[in-house]
């Protein structure tokens, strides 16, 4: 069993989650970066042995209850109490309600909240014995700002950010601090994590606009973030000694959630977004 700390990061196969991953394994943390799917871990480990540092690859698919929870069982018994959770696994449905069917917002709700709050849940009873311990979620804009065609994902978001910002001021009377960290756009991969299913349908009445707001989106993806620019505000979150609750990644993202978050009555942020559909 190693004395170092000891971090949890899911979602590690790409983007934030692996350069995250590797990040703390720098800052000489002991990391288990984690995945749905570790035969798709070799980005990840050539990533780590460039950078020169070891880091433990394990499964767990945050829909899955009993397994995460043996994931996490398995982890504090081969490397000590987990004092670092980073909650980056995510997934974006692109659809507007109408679009969207029961099943589609669960599964969004499945991957990018419950999951999130299962796993967080778990480690909260050691992080309170040990006194201390960071929980990182990592969110998004559309954490705070309703987007178009971002139904399913705004909202999963959205109750992410209000289910660890609830939790956060009791956290902190045990000592650990509760963080969400919130992108803009990243220059990451997106096509691996989108599901574009609800667009397929060529007589659809929301056809036109959700092809208008597709290109909206691709051109802000032309100048997007750096994905290790993102990842480097996560490690900050997750290890800086003056943590706090919000964290935005970029000019971007701080325009944006500052935007919402000064927006009383909701104008501002609708009109905004409606430019997306023009």
């Amino acid at each position: 069993m190693s004395d170092k700390k000891v971090a949890v990061v899911t979602g590690t196969s790409s983007g934030i989650g692996l350069h995250t991953a590797v990040g703390l394994a720098r800052k000489g943390i002991q990391v288990v970066a984690t995945m749905r799917d570790t035969s798709r871990a070799d980005r990840l480990r050539a990533e780590a042995a460039r950078q020169g540092v070891d880091l433990a690859v394990r499964r767990l698919d945050v829909t899955d209850r009993d397994g995460a929870r043996a994931c996490l069982n398995q982890v504090a018994a081969d490397f000590g109490p987990i004092g670092i959770l980073v909650n980056n696994a995510g997934q974006a449905t692109i659809g507007t309600l109408e679009q969207l069917d029961d099943a589609a917002l669960q599964q969004q709700l499945d991957v990018n909240f419950l999951g999130a709050a299962a796993l967080t849940r778990h480690v909260l009873a050691s992080m309170r014995e040990s006194g201390g311990g960071r929980i990182v979620s990592v969110s998004s804009d559309g954490g705070v700002v309703g987007q178009p065609f971002l139904d399913a994902y705004c909202a999963s978001k959205f109750a992410l950010e209000g289910l660890m910002q609830s939790l956060a001021p009791m956290a902190a009377r045990f000592g650990i601090a509760v963080s969400v960290v919130e992108p803009a756009s990243v220059a990451t991969n997106v096509t691996e994590n989108i599901n574009l299913e609800a667009l397929s349908n060529p007589d659809d009445p929301y056809r036109n606009l959700g092809e208008k707001y597709l290109k909206a989106a691709y051109a802000a993806m032309g100048k997007a973030q750096a994905v290790q620019e993102a990842a480097a505000v996560v490690i900050e979150a997750a290890t800086t000694g003056t943590p706090r609750f919000r964290w935005q990644t970029s000019e971007t993202a701080v325009a944006s959630v500052g935007l919402s978050l000064a927006d009383l009555d909701g104008g501002n942020v609708v009109n905004a977004m409606s430019h997306w559909l023009d």
